[in-house]
């Protein structure tokens, strides 16, 4: 039976992640990096394709689980007839390998336990051969080694290409297993210890988690969001991904599947802003410095995501032989849309630097020129229809959101001359530019007749994206217009008190067919936008709707299906969880102001 994407839990070591089901299964994990082939995919096929179950024999989905403190160690805990047992699950921040640690313990009585190890390198393609050497299983195909110990040894079998274990835990009772990745030519690596493994993360996390300087009555849900966007983070790079998922459906056997494990530049002032305004400036300025490196070079050239170490070249590819979540195919990997032209990312990069500067990250020298090099590029080419930050395969549009956040770029631009006299620059030229923009955007890309700003020029779609309007300063909040794009978004593309990004109902905007659920981004933003516009009493109520939306372990996909009552997309989701930090954080101010 396929999990819902809510019953997994994220379990990461700063490198990669894996997705940790109710039922004691480990069905995603790429080695070594978020964007490896996955040596466990049943999640978008089934267990042949790869898996790590362990459980109480014959259990279903445990009891309770949550993580440990404020950690990414997940406990799992399951009542059985015969006593009651834990499962402890995490990776540790690595040194050089990285290792998946499942340390299993006796609460009570006497519980029978079950395991079986299913090793599938390159998503659920490869069938490694496993040997026993020095009491350990090695398994072996190309480039991957896996090396999987026991303490104390238990009794397994070799069974179907895959390794099974049965073994009983009294209570006060432990074995742990771990489980080591290395490259094939490469001897092995040191082991550790899993006992002192543990308290170590346990240890990190607690440290980590107290330089979190606020949240008010939200700080149990702005930690949890904060610990998953840390877990999200290469931090080889400072680069954080979308999701640590590829494929995972936004509409139920539906064909919108797309690869999340790459860093997208529309997040770069959310993420950055957030990450400031909750006090973690070292993060902050790590993913500044990711930022101008991975958009060095010819401006022409900016492209809307990179790898994790800013790597341009994604190919995108069909894995034919994974049937997808819930039968959801195609599955791919890489990601064609980052041929596509967005002209709203240079006004996000351009925003993201405003932002550190302001916030007091220490100054790279050479970031002004390289954002004045990005503007003189957008000068000449915001005039130009583009594919928009939704990334659609339809025809290119004059999107307003992409103008806007050219007139951001602008605006930016003039507001740093303005706030530091000793850096060089025109700012009679862009403030021409962003009076134009401006200008623009007002008489082509505003309804006057439903009081609403539009998806792109001469359309009647909407788009959730509009609801940004006065957090970029482009109007202020109090303007009938944008309380007019408010109330119209929140009535035509309302879905169950929820938000979608645009109607896709039509394949004119995006060139797909099928529809997806809720964008929980958007959702957020909708709270801000409320609160923003003076009614702060919705704001709250629709964000305390969405923070019931999150699974018992605190995580949140790209959308919600609000038909079916459950998550959808990509899990978990950063823009998500960035969203409940910026929007949680502006009601704490709410409610201290108050």
């Amino acid at each position: 039976m396929t999990l819902r994407i809510e019953d997994y839990a994220l379990i990461g070591d700063l490198q990669t992640a894996a997705l940790v089901g109710n039922n004691g299964s480990i069905d995603w994990l790429c080695l070594p990096r978020f964007d490896s082939g996955a040596c466990f995919a049943a999640l978008l096929g089934n267990k042949d394709n790869g898996h790590w179950t362990l459980a109480p024999k014959g259990a279903g989905p445990c009891t309770r689980r949550g993580y440990i403190g404020e950690s990414l160690v997940l406990e799992s805990v399951w009542e059985t007839r015969t006593g009651t047992v834990k499962i402890i699950d995490f990776m540790p921040q690595r040194d050089t390998a990285p290792d998946v640690i499942r340390i299993v313990e006796g609460v009570s009585g006497s519980v029978e336990m079950s395991g079986t190890l299913r090793l599938r390198f390159d998503y659920g393609s490869v069938v490694p051969w496993m040997r026993r050497t020095d009491g350990h299983h090695l398994a072996v195909a190309g480039p991957d080694s896996v090396w999987v110990r026991s303490e104390p040894d238990v009794k397994t079998w070799g069974q179907e290409f895959s390794t099974r274990t049965s073994f009983t835990v009294g209570e006060g009772e432990s074995v742990a297993f771990v489980m080591t990745w290395h490259p094939s030519n490469e001897p092995r690596p040191t082991l550790i210890d899993p006992y002192d493994a543990l308290a170590s993360s346990l240890d990190d996390w607690a440290e980590w988690s107290r330089r979190c300087r606020n949240g008010g009555q939200y700080r149990e849900a702005v930690i949890r969001s904060l610990i998953t966007l840390r877990a999200l983070t290469y931090a080889p790079t400072g680069g954080i991904v979308a999701a640590p998922t590829t494929s995972l459906p936004e509409e139920l056997g539906g064909v919108r599947n797309w690869d999340y494990r790459y860093c997208w530049l529309r997040d770069a002032t959310l993420t950055l802003g957030a990450l400031v305004m909750a006090g973690y400036q070292e993060e902050a300025g790590a993913w500044r410095d990711w930022l101008l490196r991975a958009v060095a070079g010819d401006p022409a050239d900016l492209q809307i995501m990179y790898g994790l170490s800013g790597e341009r070249r994604l190919p995108e590819t069909e894995l034919e032989w994974l049937s997808g979540y819930a039968g959801s195919a195609p599955v791919r990997t890489g990601n064609e849309a980052v041929k596509q032209l967005q002209l709203d990312v240079y006004g996000e990069v351009l925003d993201a630097l405003f932002v550190a500067r302001e916030a007091g990250l220490p100054a790279q020298q050479h970031a002004w020129e390289l954002q004045l090099s990005l503007l003189g590029f957008l000068e000449s080419k915001w005039r130009e229809p583009d594919e928009g930050l939704w990334e659609v395969r339809g025809p290119r549009r004059h999107f307003v959101h992409s103008k806007v956040m050219a007139w951001v770029a602008a605006d930016r631009a003039v507001r740093t001359l303005e706030g530091h006299r000793s850096l060089h620059g025109d700012a009679d030229r862009w403030r021409t530019m962003r009076d134009e923009v401006h200008r623009e955007v007002c008489e082509k890309g505003f309804d006057p007749v439903r009081n609403t700003f539009t998806q792109s020029y001469g359309s009647v779609e909407l788009d959730a994206a509009a609801l940004l309007i006065p957090r970029v300063g482009f109007l202020p909040p109090d303007d009938p217009r944008v309380i007019g794009t408010v109330d119209a978004v929140r009535e035509e593309l309302g879905t169950g008190g929820l938000v979608r990004r645009y109607s896709t109902d039509s394949r004119t905007v995006d060139g797909l067919p099928g529809g997806e659920g809720a964008f929980l981004a958007c959702s957020f933003w909708l709270v801000d936008a409320l609160r923003l516009t003076g009614r702060v009493k919705e704001a709250r109520e629709l964000f305390e709707r969405l923070l019931a939306l999150r699974n018992d372990v605190g995580l949140l996909a790209e959308e919600y299906d609000p038909v079916a009552g459950r998550q959808v997309g990509n899990f978990p989701q950063a823009f998500s969880h960035i969203g409940l930090v910026v929007s949680a954080l502006a009601l704490a101010g709410e409610e201290t102001a108050g």
